[in-house]
């Protein structure tokens, strides 16, 4: 089982994947700030990309 993701901004064609949710943050940080700018990420932004983490 891995942990998988697709970017939420409307036209962002972002997905990954990783073995564990902590990798898979990982690159959705580095992701967010590459490609939208995002360098902050508070609390509720992570709660919200975890609600968004599927496990397959």
């Amino acid at each position: 089982m891995s942990k998988h993701i697709a970017c939420v901004v409307p036209g962002c064609t972002f997905k990954d994947s990783a073995p564990t949710e902590d990798e898979l943050m990982k690159k959705v940080v580095a992701h967010a700030a590459k490609d939208h700018g995002v360098t902050d990420v508070p609390p509720e932004l992570a709660a919200k990309v975890k609600a968004a983490i599927e496990t397959r």
